[in-house]
């Protein structure tokens, strides 16, 4: 493939202390795929999220976005990079309605300098418009996001990265919590991020969810990768050979955009 990665980690370490929690780890995100790291709890998987989020400096390694050598000094600095990050707890307020969340912190507004307040109306629509961009189906943007379900909550989280000019996306453990309902939903809307031109890294130990939209795969063992693959390297019997069948086969062709 040409061009450079999105998001590139090269050689990375990390230590806490005493602690090392990644040694040599380098991964690859491209425009268009999905890039899925796998690990047990302790494996180092929230702390290469937070490398790759700018929450933490990297000890050793680089990381290059779009082929340019970067360090980032805080998360923010990451995301007006293009690199957002959707957290297990999504930062979102449960009492405030699903447009208020959505708009948080890049508001649109009406009016002239000291005078200026919140365009109500704006905001709706730019909320309704962004969700039905990626597919998300709700009932009423003025309800409270804490009345949304997991699958549902993560949709909207993933629908703000993108309307916020998301280039990279990653989400940590987006299906840890859900049913198999929910978590079909989570990974379409995973799938239509990828077919936007996303770079998206998947944080799960789920084998089988990384299987059902992954390009590429990371597995991490007590901070050092133990494997690294391309899907087509892999075929069914990887990762996911639980859904080989049933729902899991019938996901995966829908998420693959295979008609059959």
């Amino acid at each position: 493939m040409t061009g450079a990665p999105l998001l590139e980690a090269r050689g990375i370490g990390k230590s806490h202390g005493g602690v090392v929690a990644l040694r040599d780890v380098s991964v690859v995100v491209r425009a268009g795929e999905v890039t899925c790291v796998l690990g047990d709890n302790g494996a180092g998987k929230s702390t290469l999220i937070k490398v790759l989020a700018g929450v933490h400096r990297p000890d050793r390694g680089v990381l290059l976005v779009a082929g340019e050598e970067t360090r980032f000094a805080s998360p923010r600095e990451a995301l007006d990079r293009g690199i957002a990050t959707v957290h297990q707890d999504l930062a979102v307020v449960p009492l405030m309605s699903v447009w208020r969340n959505f708009v948080l912190g890049s508001e649109p507004t009406r009016g002239f300098g000291p005078l200026r307040l919140l365009d109500r109306r704006r905001a709706r629509e730019v909320t309704r418009s962004a969700l039905a961009a990626l597919g998300v189906d709700l009932r009423d943007v003025e309800q409270p996001v804490g009345t949304l379900s997991g699958g549902e909550r993560q949709c909207v989280a993933i629908a703000r990265a993108v309307h916020l000019g998301a280039k990279v996306l990653i989400l940590d453990e987006p299906t840890a919590a859900l049913g198999v309902k929910q978590a079909g939903l989570v990974l379409r809307h995973v799938a239509r991020a990828r077919d936007r031109g996303l770079g998206v890294v998947l944080i799960t130990h789920n084998p089988q969810h990384a299987y059902s939209v992954g390009d590429r795969f990371l597995l991490l063992e007590r901070g050092r990768v133990v494997n690294s693959h391309m899907k087509s390297g892999i075929g069914p019997v990887g990762p996911a050979a639980g859904m080989a069948g049933g729902a899991g086969a019938a996901l995966e062709r829908e998420l693959r955009g295979d008609a059959g």
